[in-house]
């Protein structure tokens, strides 16, 4: 199945599920509504897990996709430790807390899986012309000699 908008993305399906989690939970705890910079931040959190996933796909590049699902990841993350800070501060109960955690696990795990899909994606077969002398690396994506002999230029401010 080919996706053409962000919106048939289940990650960002889920991720907007997160969003409505984490304003209900506010807006159902008057002390929590009150407390504006937690209250921004947890929102703003939970806003950013799709967001980025939209604004990532939007870009039309695999680089650009798989940066903002990072950053989805990131931010899902930083939802699950907030919820922590909203137990410590009697904003939520253990069980809106499990909720609201598992369902950032959620987000997190199907930015990952996205994440692989697009670096597997984006993986070719070598040449024969370059197969002796080219490698892919993991962490960039690009083709690099893989003679330990080759150095980079010197620098000439430093001569």
């Amino acid at each position: 199945m080919k996706i053409n908008r962000f919106e048939d993305l289940q990650c960002w399906q889920e991720a907007r599920k997160l969003v409505k989690m984490v304003y209900k939970a506010i807006n159902n705890n008057h002390k929590m509504k009150s407390d504006f910079r937690f209250a921004g931040q947890f929102s703003a959190a939970a806003v950013s897990t799709m967001s980025n996933i939209a604004e990532g796909f939007a870009k039309k590049t695999d680089k650009e996709f798989s940066r903002g699902l990072w950053i989805s990841k990131g931010s899902a993350a930083e939802v699950q430790s907030l919820t922590y800070a909203a137990i410590d501060l009697n904003y939520i109960t253990k069980k809106d807390q499990k909720i609201i955690y598992e369902q950032a696990e959620k987000v997190s795990k199907l930015d990952s899986g996205m994440i692989k899909y697009l670096y597997k994606s984006n993986i070719k077969p070598q040449s024969k012309l370059n197969d002796s002398r080219t490698q892919v690396h993991n962490d960039t994506m690009t083709q690099r000699p893989k003679d330990s002999k080759t150095q980079r230029p010197k620098d000439p401010r430093t001569q």
